[in-house]
């Protein structure tokens, strides 16, 4: 036999392979032993989760370890909302052109592109504790806005395009995983400078000097990898067990990719699924607002810490069964949706009752025992069924695309539908009087008019909409 129908009979293989995991026959036993020897790990989707994830935590990773001390562990939540409503609006832009930006310039040095606006945000933060300046916190938030919408958009583009179908959940679990871990070390390094703060205010200004360092670290281990063997492979690198090459690139002229990326927006699929995305990540001013006005610094640490741990759980167990293959794509489909959004809505309740008759007018503590317990529960919670939307977001884009060109796109368009969404929700948290009671009651209303649209996508996944690869 030559070497040609060799390669071709093992890639024949692996799709068969692909082929029975989808009707639930599947494990990691059944992978051709051929196939499987000719793949390395460092060619491996699951080898590029781990580089993406550390990308992800040098710099979106340690952003949000600092939005979840609230306000950025800033005093006063105010022109912090107001500058992260500024770094979202301006996401919209890049994220909407990032498949563009990546044809052009390829996937490595669009991550270093992306990863550059983050550091000079938190340098305005320590100038805003340290000296009050509220210009440089704009600035910063502007800088990160540019780079951010195209470094979440092309590493949403890696995670859809790179992992086999039927191994998606535990890519996007590992990636994930990177994400809140910024949060779990930052969260860390916040109580431990923070364990005697137990008043209201802004947190010990050192802890941004340790931020900067880290997020300046995020570009530049994105260059350097470049030039070693723990690089994020090319799309033609990648050794998939289904033997198909990823499709990362759209290779078409920059006016063309832009009119198939409204081409995609405007389909019924996507519009349906606009108010799931958008409720998905709306509570996150929420949120931050929450802690930044209630509780005291080092509570406001401690949730950083423990919010983060309860979303590596809870993310990388909904990714499990995502993954489930013994049970039929639909079902895993319907259940997912129907846990979140179920969660979800007792939480807005919970909330809401809650923001209605709020227990004190004092700062909680943890020695308020009497308190702390049900209001800090609310903010874990919360922040879990985040990063369980933000999850279950991937497969169900993944699954409602019909085309691997269309991939990439479908992942500039969420990150650049989520980042319309927080710039509103940011907005409406930098007003006083509307970011308690007022957001949580926005958000419960969002959560419900999200439901019956985006069941009309999840009932056909398995059935009429199985993703661009099957």
């Amino acid at each position: 036999m030559s070497e040609k129908e060799r390669s071709k009979t093992s890639l024949h293989q692996g799709l068969d392979h692909v082929e029975s995991a989808h009707s639930g026959d599947d494990t990691a036993a059944n992978i051709p032993t051929q196939h499987k020897s000719k793949r390395s790990f460092w060619r491996s989707p699951l080898c590029a989760a781990w580089i993406l994830g550390v990308c992800n935590f040098c710099a979106p990773g340690l952003w949000g370890a600092m939005n979840s001390l609230g306000a950025g562990g800033t005093a006063s939540p105010w022109i912090i909302n107001a500058a992260n409503a500024l770094t979202f609006c301006l996401m919209i832009i890049t994220a909407f052109l990032a498949s563009t930006i990546m044809d052009l310039v390829g996937v490595n040095f669009a991550l270093f592109l992306g990863g550059i606006g983050f550091a000079p945000y938190c340098a305005g933060l320590y100038c805003n504790v340290v000296y009050g300046t509220e210009w440089f916190v704009l600035l910063g938030a502007a800088f990160c806005g540019l780079s951010a919408g195209l470094f979440w958009a092309i590493e949403a583009a890696v995670a859809m395009s790179y992992p086999e179908q039927f191994r998606m959940g535990k890519f996007l679990g590992i990636w994930l995983s990177f994400r809140v871990a910024g949060q779990i070390v930052g969260g860390a390094i916040n109580l431990g400078m923070n364990a005697d703060g137990d008043y209201a205010g802004a947190i010990n200004p050192n802890v941004y000097i340790v931020f900067i360092v880290l997020t300046s670290l995020g570009p530049f281990s994105i260059a350097l990898t470049s030039k070693i063997a723990f690089l994020l492979p090319r799309p033609h690198q990648i050794r998939r067990l289904d033997g198909v090459e990823p499709k990362l690139y759209t290779h078409t002229p920059i006016l063309t990719n832009i009119k198939e990326t409204l081409r995609v927006l405007l389909t019924k699929e996507y519009l349906l699924i606009i108010p799931l995305i958008a409720q998905a990540v709306f509570p996150e001013s929420y949120t931050n607002t929450y802690m930044a006005s209630f509780f005291s610094v080092r509570v406001r640490a401690l949730g950083s810490f423990v919010a983060a741990w309860a979303c590596i759980i809870v993310g990388n167990i909904v990714g499990f069964f995502l993954d489930r293959h013994n049970v039929p794509l639909k079902t895993r489909a319907r259940a997912g949706f129907i846990f979140m959004m179920t969660t979800r809505g007792a939480w807005w309740i919970w909330s809401t009752v809650l923001m209605a008759h709020w227990p004190t007018p004092d700062t909680i503590d943890w020695t308020n025992s009497k308190y702390f317990g049900r209001t800090f529960a609310l903010y874990v919670f919360l922040g879990a069924s985040f990063q369980t939307h933000y999850l279950y977001l991937y497969f169900l884009v993944k699954h409602s695309v019909k085309s691997s060109s269309d991939s990439s796109r479908a992942a500039g368009l969420l990150r650049a539908v989520e980042s319309a969404a927080q710039a509103v929700a940011y907005g409406t948290s930098s007003v006083a009087s509307f970011a308690h009671l007022g957001s949580s009651c926005l958000n419960f209303a969002l959560w419900g008019v999200a439901i019956v649209p985006a069941w009309l996508v999840v009932r056909r996944i398995g059935i009429d909409l199985n993703g661009p690869e099957r």
